[in-house]
């Protein structure tokens, strides 16, 4: 059975200091049955897309929180979906599933993270969790260790200069970040930054974990996103313009970073041509994509496991402009990215389908692409060790 998108909903991100991980909740689900012309009684159940509320908020049982979203929700199934930054795709997955099994009709995926709960420190350890810990995390590792790693083997694998890899990287945060300054839900909407303030080090831009700049670290953010799924035929009933998602797969690679190759990404490149074959299509019909830019070495390689480029070839692809700029063939992170957009954690595989779809229906939240009719969604989990790909259509 055909799944698709009925209603949406995205809250703004950034520090929310007023917001509980129980305010977003119901805000999100919320907003998306708001968006949805059904009433909450249809729901069937709920899943929640959530990392680490635990370590974040001491509160684990998340799921069942939902329940107050509305009371028609009570006694509806509600579980939540772990996948570190790929929850929130985990739990579009789950739940998509289970209408195409037949087992629900209407369902309400919510991703949600609130991080901002903990001081530097606790962040960097929670975060650390979602590495192989006895060798990563346990040793010291954070993630920007581990995708510093990814940007020294891209480079020496490639033999590129350091010169040529921080142009590359700081085009990726310049890009984002100004798409970000039209987005009124993104962390950084008023926060505009620059090419050059990206090239260098200084004392607003520190090296994190080198040759990674804070510019090439994605934002600690607070924030929900949600989506009301149900069979297609039945959306295309209620909706003049129906969103598809056609095809969503999921490919995992080793957690211990040693067991790979670090200057590209397989298992995301598996997970992308897989979604591309089920759905039928090919890169060229593809119109605009959210991809997981937690730092922007990952956004070059995300051009490459889609195929955009070759292997290789990310960083030209950038420095040539035009596909992957907003007004390009190809717009990638129209939102701002989790750079510019933020990087809820749990809350970003929901965010991303939310953006794409919302893209698809003429409706986006912030930059719009040329009338897309195709989008994709490449959410990971870890570094780069849950890959899931997705692949959106608007549907006449």
């Amino acid at each position: 059975m055909s799944v698709g998108i009925l209603g949406s909903y995205s809250s703004r991100c950034g520090k929310l200091e007023t917001k509980s991980v129980y305010d977003l909740i119901i805000e999100a689900g919320r907003g998306a049955i708001a968006d949805a012309p059904i009433d909450p009684r249809d729901i069937d159940g709920v899943w929640v897309g959530n990392y680490s509320s635990g370590s974040f908020n001491n509160q684990e049982q998340l799921a069942s929180w939902a329940v107050e979203i509305d009371p028609a929700l009570l006694y509806k199934p509600c579980v939540k979906e772990e996948a570190a930054c790929g929850s929130g795709s985990a739990a579009v997955r789950a739940a998509r599933l289970a209408v195409g099994a037949g087992e629900a009709r209407f369902v309400l995926v919510i991703g949600v993270e609130k991080m901002t709960s903990l001081d530097r420190d606790g962040v960097t350890h929670a975060l650390a969790m979602a590495s192989y810990w006895p060798d990563e995390g346990s040793k010291g590792m954070t993630f920007p260790g581990l995708f510093a790693m990814w940007s020294k083997a891209y480079r020496e694998h490639y033999e590129y200069s350091d010169e040529q890899m921080d142009l590359w990287q700081a085009m990726v945060h310049a890009k984002n970040r100004d798409n970000a300054t039209h987005n009124e839900l993104a962390h950084m909407y008023t926060k505009p930054s620059s090419l050059e303030f990206a090239l260098h080090v200084s004392e607003k831009n520190p090296l994190v974990a080198d040759p990674l700049k804070l510019t090439d670290c994605s934002l600690v953010s607070d924030g929900a996103a949600a989506m009301v799924l149900g069979p297609i035929d039945d959306i295309k009933a209620l909706k003049d313009r129906a969103v598809e998602i056609t095809s969503q797969t999921l490919v995992t690679d080793h957690m211990q970073s040693s067991k790979r190759e670090l200057w590209h990404n397989v298992a995301g490149r598996m997970a992308v041509e897989s979604a591309y074959r089920k759905a039928g299509i090919t890169i060229s019909d593809v119109d605009c994509a959210e991809v997981h830019d937690c730092f922007t070495i990952n956004e070059l390689l995300s051009y490459e496991a889609m195929g955009l480029c070759a292997e290789g070839d990310g960083g030209r692809l950038i420095e040539h402009g035009g596909v992957v700029q907003p007004d390009g063939s190809c717009p990638i992170n129209l939102s701002g990215g989790l750079i510019g957009k933020g990087h809820p954690v749990g809350a970003t595989g929901v965010s991303m389908h939310v953006y794409v779809a919302r893209q698809l229906e003429g409706r986006p939240l912030g930059l719009g692409a040329k009338n897309p009719e195709v989008g994709v969604v490449m959410n990971v989990g870890g570094s780069n060790v849950s890959n899931f790909a997705s692949v959106l259509k608007r549907v006449k």
